[in-house]
C-alpha cells in the first residue's frame, strides 16, 4: 500500500451551514480509516452567499473528492442533512434547480467508487464536520490530509470540537435555532375569539396557509425535527410542513396555547363585559388568571421548560416549532430579554414564521419576525 493513501473503506462526514439561509455560508468534510478513530483528511471553505442546502451539497462533494485522493474503494458517507442523504440514496427527487447540478457533481465522484453508502445521523454526531464548517463561515479555510498512511490499524483519541467563536454579542457555541410557526387560520381566529384549549379546525383557508408555509420551509430545508403543540389546528398544520421535509411530526405538550378558562371562545369585549374587573387586571398583570385558566407567568414557566429541554436534546440544531400566539411571543420576549409589554404589543399573523436563536452559554437572538412573505 502506497504510502499516503487507501485501497479500503472510509467514513466520510460532511456538514455545512448558512447564517441567514440563505448568508454567508460554508463547509466541512472529514475523512476517517475504516476504523473511524484516524483523521486522514479534513476540507473546509468559505463559499460565500448561498442556502444551508446548498452548502451541505459542497460539502459532501468535498468529502467524496478528499476520499478520491486518498485512494479509497468504499466509502460510508453520514452527514445530519436528511436531504441530501435522502436525495444521494435515490429515495426523494432532486427538484430545485440549484440541487440538480450540484447532486450530479456528487454522483459523479461517487460513481468513481466501488460502493458508496449514506446514512443520516443527528447533528451531535457530526460534530467534527460541524465545526470545520463553522470554522469556514468564520473565515477559516481547512485543506489538509493527514501525514501518515491511510485506513491502518492506528487508534489515536479524537480531538474534542472546539468552540465556536463568539460573534459581536459575545454569544459563545452555537446556537439551538427555533423556527415559530402560528397556525393557520381557525374559525374562532377569524372572529378574533379567545381561542385556547379548544379545538377548532383549520379553515380551507387556513389549510392554504399551511401549505404555503409549507413550501417555504420546505425550500429551506435543513430542519432537524418538527415539533407541535398537542392541539389540532398546530397538528394540521405541523403536518403540512412536516410532509414537505419527510420529517415525524412529534407533539411536545409545553408548546400549548394559554389556557383562557371561562373566556373560551368569547371576543375581548365579551370577556371584559363577564369580568369588568378581572379582565382589566389580566391585560396589565401577567400574573392574574382568567377565571378558570392559567396566567402568563404560568406560561412563560412552561415555556422555559420547553425551551430548555429541547435545546438539550437538539443542542446546536435546527428546530421548527409549530405553535400559537402566547408560546411564540413568550419565547420572543425570553430571545430578547424584554419585558410584559411585549405580549401586549406584538401582533403575530396567523401562519407567521419568526426566528429565535438560544445559545448554549444563556445568550440569544432574535432573526426574524412575523415574516408572511409566503401567504
Amino acid at each position: 500500500m502506497t504510502e499516503g493513501r487507501s485501497t479500503g473503506h472510509v467514513f466520510v462526514e460532511a456538514d455545512g451551514g448558512s447564517r441567514g439561509n440563505p448568508g454567508p455560508a460554508g463547509y466541512g468534510a472529514v475523512v476517517f480509516d475504516s476504523d473511524h478513530d484516524r483523521v486522514l483528511a479534513e476540507r473546509g471553505e468559505s463559499i460565500g452567499i448561498a442556502t444551508n442546502n446548498v452548502a451541505e451539497y459542497r460539502g459532501l462533494i468535498a468529502g467524496l473528492t478528499a476520499a478520491t485522493e486518498l485512494g479509497a474503494r468504499s466509502v460510508s458517507v453520514r452527514m445530519d442533512s436528511k436531504l441530501v442523504v435522502e436525495q444521494m440514496s435515490g429515495r426523494w427527487q432532486v427538484k430545485h434547480p440549484d440541487m440538480k447540478p450540484l447532486a450530479r457533481q456528487a454522483g459523479e465522484v461517487a460513481a468513481g467508487f466501488d460502493r458508496v453508502d449514506y446514512t443520516w445521523i443527528p447533528r451531535a454526531e457530526n460534530s467534527h464536520a460541524d465545526r470545520l464548517a463553522n470554522e469556514a463561515m468564520d473565515g477559516q479555510s481547512t485543506n489538509l490530509t493527514a501525514p501518515a498512511p491511510a485506513v491502518v490499524e492506528a487508534h489515536t483519541e479524537k480531538q474534542a470540537p472546539a468552540p465556536v467563536s463568539p460573534g459581536w454579542t459575545g454569544a459563545l457555541g452555537k446556537p439551538t435555532r427555533m423556527l415559530l410557526l402560528r397556525h393557520g387560520q381557525t374559525a374562532l381566529s377569524v372572529e378574533r375569539r379567545y381561542s385556547g384549549r379548544g379545538n377548532p379546525e383549520l379553515t380551507d383557508l387556513g389549510l392554504a396557509q399551511a401549505r404555503a408555509a409549507a413550501k417555504r420551509i420546505g425550500e429551506r430545508g435543513g430542519i432537524t425535527a418538527v415539533l407541535s403543540s398537542p392541539l389540532g389546528r398546530a397538528r394540521q398544520t405541523a403536518e403540512a410542513v412536516a410532509a414537505e421535509l419527510s420529517l415525524p411530526v412529534r407533539v411536545h405538550e409545553g408548546l400549548i396555547e394559554t389556557d383562557f378558562g371561562d373566556w373560551e371562545g368569547l371576543t375581548f369585549g365579551e370577556a371584559s363585559a363577564r369580568d369588568p374587573e378581572l379582565h382589566r387586571r389580566w391585560i396589565s398583570d401577567t400574573s392574574v388568571r382568567p377565571p378558570g385558566g392559567e396566567s402568563f407567568d404560568e406560561v412563560r414557566a412552561r415555556i422555559e421548560r420547553a425551551r430548555d429541554d429541547l435545546m438539550a436534546e437538539f443542542p446546536g440544531a435546527n428546530l421548527l416549532l409549530v405553535s400559537h400566539v402566547t408560546p411564540i411571543k413568550t419565547l420572543l420576549q425570553m430571545a430578547l430579554d424584554v419585558g410584559p409589554s411585549l405580549l401586549y404589543r406584538l401582533h403575530l399573523d396567523l401562519a407567521s414564521l419568526s426566528i429565535a436563536e438560544f445559545y448554549p452559554d444563556g445568550g440569544a437572538s432574535v432573526r426574524l419576525v412575523n415574516d408572511t412573505s409566503h401567504l
